[in-house]
This record gives structure tokens, sequence and C-alpha cells, in this order.
């Protein structure tokens, strides 16, 4: 048993052949439960698991707003599989998406990490509405106020992907590849720079790395949720903004660092969460947001063939560990782990991964359905629930490994 991955944490792959009908069939069943399920004051009723455990007993636990967890999330891929011809776009969402961005304000800022983040704040929701927007001094005014929440999130001190810096220039980067407007080049360079200057050599490896300030502990994540992984991903996505010295600067820390915090075991590698000192318990996961799957998303799209060999090896880890035992979500279950399995078919165009791919969605739908039989209900999430899993199946059924949100808004 490798010592790269907890084979508690997951379950055995159940051999199903792929059957893209039973994935079309799904992807409507849940399109049309979630228009049933949604109110404009409840929005989604909350998962059981998502559920504050603080919460007085007969109390409606308040619903979730954000693109991460909560009803932006879940328009939007109710919209990406109306385009796709995959759902009957039944409720027109745009009108509710002022209130919307308001009940997200009310509710983040309470939690004192910021309000402006890509997954968790308002840029995330104002993408949206712009998107959705169809008068143009209506999308004019969005605009304007995005802009102003990238430059407002510039300075904050996570220097993560949910709530921070990386996370909005992803926003910018959307807008400049929509819009053509010089404005949201400057808005993802101006924020480029700040990264830059953060990053600095770690004294206990050969390499640099970023520090968060985040949920009031300071720490150096590895992963694509919360660290150097996911930021960089941004730079990938945008690296034709950058100045060619520069960029060739970023490729280099990119492959250094990325070798430099690998774990090996033969054929398979993965990363441990923290980069942390000499003689400290590693904590391996296998996830998006800690570990190999997350690691390969965020870089795979990265020209570099350094990374070829080391980017495979992830993806053979990941196989090797198998469905997580959490079950079905993009930030850490196991339809995230197959979006990098698409990743490595993409990059390598070999169709071995393909179907490795295809494998984890026929049993991330077995997983969704016993969840659904034991609470009674959906779970009407984009990165840890349904919508997500609606999502990658038609991913698989195209072999596009775009993830949500961070790689694809059309």
């Amino acid at each position: 048993m490798s010592t790269l991955f907890d084979a508690q944490r997951h379950e055995p792959l159940q051999a199903l052949a792929w059957d893209e009908a039973a994935a079309r069939a799904w992807i409507t069943r849940y399109a049309d439960d979630a228009q049933r399920a949604f109110t404009p004051a409840g929005l989604w009723p909350v998962h059981p698991r998502d559920a504050n455990d603080d919460a007085k007993e007969g109390e409606v636990p308040q619903p979730f707003t954000m693109i991460y967890l909560g009803a932006a999330g879940v328009i939007d891929a109710l919209d990406h599989l109306a385009r796709a011809g995959m759902a009957a776009a039944t409720i027109n969402f745009e009108p509710l998406l002022d209130d919307l961005a308001a009940r997200n304000l009310a509710l983040v800022e309470s939690w004192g990490n910021g309000v402006h983040g890509l997954l968790m704040g308002q840029t995330g929701i104002l993408l949206l509405h712009y998107r959705l927007a169809t008068d143009a001094a209506a999308k004019a005014a969005i605009a304007d106020r995005i802009a102003a929440a990238i430059s407002a999130n510039a300075d904050h001190p996570a220097l993560e992907m949910l709530w921070g810096s990386p996370g909005t220039m992803l926003v910018a980067m959307t807008m400049h590849e929509w819009t053509g407007e010089e404005r949201w080049a400057d808005l993802f360079r101006t924020d480029a720079r700040r990264l830059v200057r953060a990053l600095v050599p770690a004294a206990d490896a050969p390499c640099r790395i970023w520090t968060q300030d985040l949920y009031g502990k300071h720490v150096r994540y590895i992963g694509a949720g919360h660290g150097f992984a996911g930021n960089v991903s941004a730079l990938i996505r945008g690296r034709h903004l950058l100045a060619g010295p520069d960029w060739g600067a970023w490729q280099d820390d990119i492959v250094t660092t990325v070798h430099a915090t690998v774990m090996r075991d033969g054929t398979l590698a993965n990363w441990p969460a923290q980069l942390v000192p000499a003689g400290t318990a590693l904590r391996m996961l296998v996830q998006w947001c800690h570990g190999a799957p997350g690691i390969i998303t965020s870089l795979a799209a990265l020209p570099d063939s350094r990374l070829d060999e080391l980017l495979v090896a992830a993806g053979e880890l990941t196989w090797t560990a198998g469905p997580l035992t959490k079950g079905v979500g993009l930030c850490h279950g196991t339809d995230g782990n197959g979006y990098a399995l698409l990743k490595i078919f993409n990059r390598t165009g070999d169709e071995r991964w393909l179907d490795r791919a295809r494998a984890f969605a026929m049993h991330a739908m077995l997983q969704s359905e016993r969840l659904a039989a034991l609470h009674g209900q959906r779970r009407h999430s984009l990165w840890i629930g349904d919508a997500g899993l609606a999502w990658y199946l038609w991913s698989c059924i195209e072999g596009d490994g775009r993830l949500p949100t961070l790689d694809a808004w059309a």
C-alpha cells in the first residue's frame, strides 16, 4: 500500500461500463429537480451535510449564496447545461441576482474573510450577473462593479483562490476574454505583480512559495484550493498578457516548486497539503483542494515538458487511490478527482485517461443517488454537490477537462 494516500478515505471503484445515455438522463433529471426545488426567498434547501452545527433545533438554515456553495453556483451550472442543450431553462434568474449579491454580502461580511472573492464572495456573483444580463446599460454598470471589486481585492492577505486575488484575477481574465477591453488586462497584470512580490524563498525547501493568512492562521499551502497550484493556475491562464521575460521567470518558478515539494512512490506522485518543516507529519490527501488532482487541474495547461512525467504520475496516483468516500464534489469528491483524469487526457491525447474519467463519472452517479436516498433531497451546490456532478458528466460526454468557474464560463 502506498504511503502517498490514506486508503480509508477512498472506496473501490464500481466496474460499470460508460453509459452516455445514462449520463445524459442524469443531467436532465438533476436540472429538472433543481428548478422544482428553487424558490426566490429560500433559494435552494440547505443540505444536512452543509447545515451549521450551531443552528437551533427546528430553525430553518439560512441558504447559501456563493459560487462555491450556494445559489450562484447552481444558477451557473443550470445556465451552462441549458446552453449545452441538456436542460430546459424554465426560470429567469437574472432579475434575482442583485438581491442574491446583497444577501451574499451580508453573509460573508459577518465571517470577516473579505467580501470580493471569486468562489465565496461578490465577484463570482457579479460575473454570473454580467453573463446573464441582456440590457447593454445594465451590463456596463455590472462591469464597473466587477472592476471595482477586483481592485478592492488586490491586497487580500489570503493569497489563495477562494477569497484572494488569484481568484479575482480569473474574473479579470474572463472579462478580458469576453470583452477584449484593455482595463481587464491591466487589472490582471497589476495583481500578477503583487503576487510575484509575495512569492518568497522557502527556508526549508529549494523553491519559492506563498504564505496564506487565512482563517486566523499562517500556512503555506501547496495545492489548488488554498495554495500555490491554484495561484499559478491564474497566471498560466493569463500568461499571454504577461511580458515574455516575466512569464519565463514565472514558468521556471512553477516547475521548480512543483518538483521541490512532490513526494514519490515508484510511478506515483502526490503533494502534501502544506509545506512544513522537516520532521513534521505530512497530511497526504487526494482531492482537488489538496493533493495530486488539484495539482493536475492547475498545471495541465502549462506548456512545459518538464512536468509531463510528473503530471502523469499524479494521474496514476489519483486513479490508484480510487473514488473518495466523501462522495460527490468538485472540491473534495470523486468528480473533482475525475477532472484531473480528463485534464491528463486533454494534455496527452491518451484515450485511456478519458475512459478512467468516465469510470469515475459512473461511480459518482451511484454515490449521488445513495446520498439523495439517505437524506431525501439533492445537494444543490456547484463545488461540493450535485450541480458540479451534472457539469462533470457533460464534460465526460464532451471529453473536455475545463473546470467550472476556473476554466469555463461558457
